[in-house]
């Protein structure tokens, strides 16, 4: 069956308004891209934020602009020099910021080397939870790239023998660990040995967060003092400092007690890709310590090899259960829903979860 060559799409037509459905040409593959028709896309917090500025006039080249970079669907057409990938195969990848290869629509062209085969224990639902959170995770701990646009910890790869067992039984500290950038920076944490490992979060997240790994949950509403008191006590009990702090939110409050808990000359992960983008109290923390930032794209020149191993195990990862994806939350009516969805992300409203639509059920 040929495929269709007009589709649904969620579009931004002017910054500050809200998304509309409305139908655009589907894209066609380049040689070296596949088409896919999603299945699932999921919701994350920057598709609300790139409505309005300043992200909307850093960010968005062009209107009409498409957003979603969370998705997972299955190969329909191949570009005539791939060979790693057929018609039929059911991948997930992550959405480029671009009309053609966002992932608020039915059908998205995507380069194979970014995809991963969703192995047959991960539903397309979970695997849509995947790309941009663990990617963004990915590239503030692992990007090796000696670009001095890296600003990441460069920390020791987990694909690598060495990174395997270079930080067995050092405490490492993971500040929002609920969410879905926390999620999987726990596991990540548990695959390279930490221990053990320190997170905050809502108390009825404690169990989840426990069964990817971590040992401490430590309930964020708690006063600051209190908290530090808690991680101090955890990481003297291991005998070693803490490896590194990441904080998984974009929260003023969270970097400076990820800050404060650190000893002098250690290092401070976040998940945001500008050091204008924090505080100055914390761009400039003082003791010796370090920040570093992370760019959630697998596209860029300094981001590009990483993404590529990150790809190349993500299939193996997800089978052997190494990686559990996000608990997920179906919202109704397909792209349609998604306004609605983001609405309760920007208002606190989602918690412990990854919202997912479905644009083939768009009404």
């Amino acid at each position: 069956m040929a495929n269709p060559t007009t589709q649904k799409s969620l579009v931004l037509y002017k910054e500050s308004t809200p998304y509309v459905v409305a139908e655009t040409p589907v894209p066609r593959p380049g040689p070296q891209e596949v088409l896919v028709k999603i299945i699932a896309c999921a919701l994350n917090p920057a598709d609300a934020m790139v409505m309005d500025p300043p992200y909307s006039r850093t960010l968005i080249k062009e209107y009409p602009y498409v957003p979603g970079e969370d998705g997972a669907g299955v190969v329909v057409e191949v570009g005539a020099e791939v060979t790693s990938l057929k018609e039929g195969d059911k991948v997930l990848f992550q959405g480029t910021m671009s009309t053609t290869g966002a992932t608020f629509q039915q059908y998205t062209v995507v380069s194979p080397e970014i995809t991963a085969k969703i192995p047959d224990n991960i539903t397309f639902e979970q695997a849509a939870t995947v790309p941009l959170a663990l990617t963004t995770t990915f590239m503030g701990l692992y990007n090796q790239s000696p670009a001095p646009e890296n600003l990441g910890l460069r920390l020791k790869p987990i694909w690598d023998p060495e990174g395997a067992t270079a930080y067995a039984g050092t405490p490492v500290l993971i500040v929002g660990g609920a969410g879905s950038l926390g999620q999987y920076a726990i596991q990540l944490a548990k695959m390279a040995g930490h221990a053990p490992i320190i997170t905050t979060a809502s108390p009825h997240n404690a169990a989840l967060l426990q069964s990817l790994g971590a040992t401490h949950v430590l309930d964020r509403t708690l006063p600051a003092p209190a908290l530090l008191a808690a991680i101090r006590t955890a990481v003297v009990a291991s005998g070693r400092p803490l490896a590194y702090a990441l904080v998984a939110v974009a929260d003023g409050d969270a970097l400076r007690l990820a800050r404060d808990a650190l000893p002098p000359g250690g290092a401070l992960g976040t998940v945001l890709p500008c050091l204008s983008h924090l505080p100055p109290d914390i761009a400039n923390p003082g003791d010796g310590k370090r920040v570093a930032l992370a760019y959630g794209s697998p596209s860029l020149p300094f981001t590009r090899d990483t993404a590529l191993k990150m790809y190349e195990h993500l299939t193996g990862w997800l089978e052997q259960g190494l990686l559990k994806p996000n608990p997920l939350e179906v919202i109704p009516n397909g792209l349609a829903g998604i306004n609605d969805g983001l609405a309760r992300i920007k208002a606190g409203k989602v918690s412990g979860k990854k919202l997912v639509a479905h644009p083939q059920d768009t009404p």
